[in-house]
């Protein structure tokens, strides 16, 4: 029986509530799959640096390195400079273990409305590849004379043909999985420079698969295209900010944050990926029992698949999907159900057979 080792990392705010519940998700679903999960929990995040100055501790990434996965929660408190998170926990984390592919999957579920009048599962099913090591996240740049008339901040982005090629190359294999559609989300028109050179290695790897449709999109057209033709996307590249933007605009068409799933992944597994919510710490809800697990259920789903664990993640998600359907729903989604609910219903779901 095969043994994965997961650390835990319940962050912050709701974190505390929904990476528990995952836990024991994993647990239920490991043992009607026949392998093990076991994990050690770590407190890293805003509430450690308010006790230690820092996010994680000084051999922190030498001990997360040890696992195979890391389960995240979410990251940040109102008594926290908000610039400090991505850069001293999650970019620090992504960057360390060459997590290079940001995979954000967006679905309508069984029993959500989506927002948007007359679409449906049938329209709204496609990943968004975010890259996730440059770009425009790098925080390459510098302030001077912040407080003077003639003050000066720089914020440069860094593309590299090496950083554009390896994920360029997952998002067109991810294709040739699913339907054979790739778009490229850029804004080159007017950063010529960062983005055409962009374009340009896509388009040059694009030629590797002759059988993947690709067409380039501004993302300008490509948000209003989210609202009124979210058909036309399967799989959808871009780079670190536009990927970061248009991941929460595709959690909003889903009907809430909350369901959001997404993945920190390094392919070669050199390094362990991380699996995480795409909403925040929403610190003014956390302890209520009312946050919505399911994204952080995703997570973990996508995180089993990423394990080689393909049936169990199918199994996790089928629950996610079955319990929507029953509208066992939380607060962020119109019902009234207590995240202990949410997970119970999961839980129950876990290992029936179809039909059941």
């Amino acid at each position: 029986m095969h043994t994965y080792k997961i650390a835990a990392i319940k962050g912050d705010g709701i974190g505390h509530e929904i990476v528990p519940a995952a836990l024991e998700v994993l647990k239920t679903t490991s043992d009607r799959f026949g392998f093990n999960i076991e994990w050690d929990s770590f407190d890293y995040g805003a509430g450690y640096y308010l006790k230690t100055g820092a996010f994680l501790a000084k051999d922190g990434m030498s001990q997360l390195a040890q696992y195979d996965a890391l389960l995240f929660g979410a990251v940040g408190l109102p008594e926290v400079d908000d610039r400090l998170p991505f850069k001293e926990f999650t970019n620090a984390v992504r960057t360390a273990f060459k997590q290079y592919v940001n995979y954000r999957p967006v679905k309508v579920f069984k029993g959500v409305d989506s927002p948007l009048r007359n679409k449906t599962s049938d329209d709204i099913d496609f990943v968004i590849i975010r890259e996730n090591n440059e770009g425009e996240f790098v925080q390459s740049g510098t302030t001077v004379y912040p407080d003077r008339p003639e003050g000066l901040a720089t914020d440069t982005s860094i593309f590299t043909r090496a950083g554009i090629e390896r994920v360029a190359h997952y998002s067109f294999q991810l294709a040739q999985k699913r339907r054979g559609n790739l778009i490229n989300v850029t804004k080159s028109n007017t950063l010529i420079h960062t983005l055409g050179y962009w374009d340009k290695v896509i388009e040059e790897v694009s030629r590797h698969y002759p059988e993947v449709t690709y067409r380039k999109m501004y993302v300008d057209a490509a948000s209003a295209n989210f609202v009124l033709h979210p058909e036309y996307f399967d799989v959808i590249l871009t780079t670190n900010m536009i990927g970061d933007i248009l991941s929460d605009l595709g959690g909003a068409i889903m009907g809430s944050l909350g369901l959001g799933g997404s993945g920190n992944i390094n392919p070669e597994k050199e390094f362990p990926s991380m699996f995480e919510p795409i909403h925040g710490s929403a610190p003014d809800i956390a302890g209520q029992n009312i946050a919505n697990p399911l994204g952080q259920f995703w997570s973990a789903s996508l995180m089993l698949e990423h394990l080689g664990e393909s049936k169990a993640a199918d199994e996790l998600f089928r629950a996610i999907n079955q319990v929507t359907a029953q509208g066992i729903l939380t607060p962020d989604l119109g019902g009234n159900a207590s995240t202990d609910q949410v997970t119970d219903a999961v839980l129950e779901i876990i290992g029936q057979p179809q039909g059941v």
